[in-house]
């Protein structure tokens, strides 16, 4: 294996017209299949109501969670595949493929019977598609990243693989976009009833763009010179994670790079939406209205800090990102919460609730997933507490004695029939807990609203912050990922620390963080995960991981 890292240096050639061809062509390809996956996730109501029997919400918000949860688990054994599948016939074709299953997959959700017309086999085809979606996702980005970095001229690598970082954020945007211009158009009966479906099935025109644009490409340079060569990998997943030298770089790039990124990703978009609607009870459109305006104005800074990068260096810029983010989430979210439900945060100082167990008697409430059944009545209790956004303390109690409850420190009494524990939220709403749908709450369900109300245009402001934060570590960790790893193995050697870190270290990062607000009693707690994960990558990526923007791509094999 020829091993080059820097090359000389080289003036940076003006983008041509083939150059901006791939670039738009693999962009396109990626925000649809970012655009396919999030779907899922914003409609997650409406999919539970029509695929999950009964009345129970809480079912079917665990079967929300476990469909999320499955896309993003399943992501790093898509890398492994459609990784090999790249380094041994080339990007272009491997990147067809996924997006060919990602846009079918999506489709058939939105032709998907209901559970009422096919009974249990409509949440098992549903979580079907979703591991579909997630195996396609896992083998899009690092051919999409692979392919547009190998076009890219030396010197501008960063700039020209921006564009790709954009397209998470950008496909985000746009299935909000299309959402919430339904919402907009139709009753809520007709939406509920079948226009939730229409952003699903729109995904075969996409798909079809999507296909038309990418066939006109041709295969990567890097890759047609390797193949002339004659030294393409004949193993890639052994090359480069069987031998020492190339899994020291994989776990590198993992603990180093992406679960840092990972997690101020995912916190700047999937937990500020998630914090807005579950933790401080803003209505959904307004909810989402505020993330797509933050989006709109963070977007271009992708850009800005992959060219950035390509003038001081990839490394410097992410771990930046990642010490600013944990060194500023608390009181971030703290003034997002006091801005949104301001109510929330003063009751959070002015009720006090206790809860007194036995501590055998209080288990672990991790559940990433959603799969767990609680039973125990701390258990319950806590998590009733958390998912109603009330602070709580957790005092230790005699051994084998009951689970006693007070507000303000008057007992709560909990009747037999009362299993989740909706006399203490009753007490503690009594006490000064608002409601949801409480007017202090802000809500500003139309975009006219949202852009004439300061309330809305400073919360704004502060989900922006948290997009430049995502901005500074996403728009620079293609390029060096793709320079991290030579050509025969680079598809399958950045796919799988990518897709380890953005698919579980990110992906479970809501019901991580959920749990432990669940077990502490604070509704700020749960940032301690992204915080921790942020701070371990600044550190080993300052130690270990190389400067990469100077190495030669073209003569890497």
């Amino acid at each position: 294996m020829s091993v080059t890292t820097a090359g000389p240096a080289k003036k940076a050639a003006p983008m041509t017209r083939e150059e901006r061809k791939v670039i738009i062509a693999s962009s396109a390809g990626t925000v649809f299949e970012w655009y396919d996956f999030y779907l899922a996730g914003s409609l997650a109501a409406n999919i539970a109501a029509t695929f999950v029997p009964g009345t129970n919400d809480t079912a079917k918000f665990i079967f929300v969670l476990f469909g999320f949860a499955a896309g993003f688990a399943v992501r790093p054994f898509g890398a492994l595949v459609f990784g090999r599948l790249g380094d041994l016939i080339g990007r272009k074709y491997t990147f067809l493929v996924t997006m060919t299953l990602m846009g079918i997959a999506t489709f058939l959700v939105g032709l998907l019977p209901s559970y009422d017309s096919i009974g249990y086999a409509a949440p098992v085809i549903f979580i079907v598609c979703r591991l579909l979606q997630g195996l396609a996702l896992g083998g899009e980005y690092g051919g999409a990243a692979t392919y547009v970095a190998e076009h890219a001229p030396h010197g501008r690598r960063g700039f020209y693989t921006s564009w790709i970082q954009t397209t998470a954020t950008v496909g985000l945007f746009l299935s909000l976009l299309v959402i919430l211009t339904l919402r907009l158009s139709m009753s809520p009966e007709d939406f509920a009833a079948w226009g939730w479906r229409i952003p699903f099935l729109l995904s075969i025109i996409l798909l079809g763009f999507s296909i038309w644009i990418r066939l006109s490409l041709n295969e990567s340079p890097a890759f047609q010179k390797m193949k002339a060569e004659g030294s393409r990998s004949k193993a890639p997943l052994t090359e480069a994670f069987g031998r020492w030298s190339n899994a020291k770089i994989a776990l590198i790039a993992l603990f180093g790079g992406t679960a840092g990124q990972a997690v101020v990703w995912y916190c700047g978009q999937f937990y500020a939406l998630f914090f807005l609607t579950q933790t401080l009870k803003v209505d959904g459109t307004t909810a989402n209205l505020l993330i797509a305006f933050s989006l709109l104005l963070g977007t271009p800074f992708f850009v800005f800090f992959g060219w950035f990068s390509d003038k001081i260096g990839r490394k410097p810029i992410l771990i930046a990102g990642c010490l600013i983010a944990a060194a500023t989430y608390f009181p971030l979210f703290e003034n997002i919460a006091r801005v949104a439900n301001p109510k929330l945060i003063e009751a959070t100082d002015s009720v006090k609730i206790d809860i007194t167990a036995d501590p055998a008697s209080c288990g672990t409430l991790f559940d990433p997933v959603g799969v767990r059944v609680f039973t125990r009545p701390c258990d319950v209790y806590r998590r009733t507490l958390a998912t109603n956004s009330m602070h709580y303390a957790l005092l230790p109690g005699p051994a084998g004695s009951p689970v006693a409850v007070s507000v303000n420190g008057t007992p709560v009494t909990i009747a037999d029939t009362d299993k989740s524990g909706a006399a203490i939220v009753a007490a503690a709403q009594a006490a000064g807990y608002p409601k949801v749908g409480d007017a202090s709450i802000v809500k500003q369900p139309s975009v006219g609203g949202v852009l004439s109300d300061s309330r809305t245009l400073t919360l704004i402001g502060l989900l922006f912050i948290l997009v430049l934060y995502v901005t500074m570590v996403y728009g620079p960790i293609a390029a060096l990922l793709v320079e991290l790893f030579p050509t025969r193995i680079r598809y399958t050697g950045m796919s799988l620390p990518y897709h380890i870190g953005n698919g579980w270290f990110g992906g479970f990062l809501p019901p991580t963080a959920f749990a432990i607000v669940a077990a502490t009693g604070n509704i700020f707690s749960g940032l301690w995960y992204p915080i921790i994960i942020a701070v371990m990558t600044a550190i080993i990526g300052l130690i270990f991981l190389p400067e990469t923007k100077d190495r030669d791509l073209e003569n890497w094999h």
